[in-house]
């Protein structure tokens, strides 16, 4: 399977070339980078187009005695999957989570998540060094402030990670406004208009 360029008009994956990683969406404390309902509007909006666009989604989050449960609107959209569960910080580090990436047969790697300089970054440079072409959603992260926020997606993009946004994915995903309409309103509230 090739992988799509790094730049250019092609270089977001298709749904059928990508698999979505999403990290830790639980009502964790700290979080200063954004608002925590930005962060939590867009990591739904990028969900529903994943279900509907059936782009395989991995759910995880840290331990749920610390950190709470995944956050219940998220859960909804997967009612037949439950999240992976880890103890360890970085995702990648937890075998379930990647073979549940690998068990997709996709190298197109699309994250999301919480916390951006911890969790996001390491997933995010293990899978970038395993071969995938990781594209983060920013604006579905948060971090501790936003200046740890800015310097992971900065060491993430010098490592050849491709910072994304949910309007960006969301109009490779549904690029057809007439047959996507609703689908792309959600993703680009402006769109809808």
């Amino acid at each position: 399977m090739s992988t799509p360029p790094q730049s250019g008009p092609d270089a977001l994956p298709t749904p059928a070339q990508s698999v979505l990683l999403l990290i830790d969406h639980q009502p964790l404390p700290y979080l200063y980078s954004h608002r925590p309902t930005t962060v939590f509007g867009n990591v739904l909006s990028l969900a529903k187009a994943a279900e509907a666009c059936r782009v395989p989604t991995v759910l995880t989050t840290s331990t749920e005695e610390h950190s709470g449960p995944l956050l219940q609107p998220l859960q909804a959209l997967f009612p037949d999957r439950g999240p992976i569960t880890r103890t360890v910080t970085d995702p990648w580090q937890d075998r379930r989570a990647v073979d549940a990436v690998q068990a997709t047969g996709r190298k197109n790697l699309v994250i999301a998540g919480l916390y951006t300089e911890t969790c996001v970054t390491l997933s995010a440079l293990h899978a970038a060094d395993e071969g995938y072409a990781v594209h983060v959603v920013t604006d579905a992260c948060a971090g501790v402030t936003a200046e740890a926020h800015e310097l992971a997606v900065r060491r993430m993009a010098l490592a050849g990670v491709v910072p994304v946004t949910r309007a960006a994915v969301g109009t490779r995903w549904a690029p057809h406004r007439t047959r996507n309409q609703q689908l792309l309103a959600t993703l680009v509230p402006e769109a809808g208009a």
